[in-house]
């Protein structure tokens, strides 16, 4: 039986620490702030971060597989060309970030507060925006294909050209968001027209 051991890290400050480059394995942190901190180039592996604050933080270029970010404050922080893979957003908030381009392959936004960002053509696919907050977002060309947004908020969202095909969505969203020329499927197209009044008779 292999023994794993996690390193922890609590209530400590990284704020302003130049960490670029550095490569996280199997850590903790809890309650810890990178305010200001450079992370470009961070690679982390199975790594969690609770209540964490990456307020101005550089995290360009960086790469996360298996990581958790749980209830995280990410307020003004690059994430330019950042890669995240099977990881979690949970709960987090993302607020005036630079979060584009960047790749995301099975990540996890339930409960994310994504709130007016631009994430213009990136793709979701295999992710999760569940009860999200996209109020405002800008996600026009965006691949959305089965992605989960049921109980997401979606007033003012913008989907312009976006593939929402086999997307998991609620009604309010085909009232309540912008689609000029987003792709759909026959189910969603009822269903959009049931959300404006229409009567849908097929035959």
């Amino acid at each position: 039986m292999v023994d794993v051991t996690i390193e922890e890290h609590a209530d400590e400050s990284f704020d302003a620490a130049d960490l670029s480059g550095e490569h996280w394995e199997q850590r903790h942190y809890v309650r810890c702030s990178f305010r200001d901190a450079d992370l470009s180039g961070l690679h982390t592996d199975r790594v969690m971060f609770t209540d964490c604050d990456f307020t101005g933080a550089d995290l360009t270029d960086s790469h996360h597989l298996g990581t958790a970010f749980r209830s995280c404050a990410f307020r003004y922080t690059s994430l330019w060309q950042s890669t995240f893979r099977n990881s979690s957003m949970l709960g987090s908030v993302f607020d005036q970030c630079r979060l584009r381009p960047i790749t995301l392959e099975e990540v996890d936004f339930t409960l994310t507060s994504l709130g007016g960002a631009d994430l213009r053509k990136v793709n979701f696919v295999e992710c999760r925006l569940r009860e999200a907050n996209l109020v405002q977002a800008d996600l026009r060309e965006t691949d959305l294909r089965g992605v989960d947004m049921l109980g997401a908020r979606t007033t003012g969202l913008q989907l312009d050209g976006a593939d929402l095909r086999g997307a998991h969505i609620d009604a309010g969203l085909w009232t309540g968001a912008s689609l000029a020329g987003a792709q759909i499927e026959m189910s969603q197209a009822i269903a959009y027209a049931a959300a404006h009044g229409l009567c849908v008779e097929l035959g």
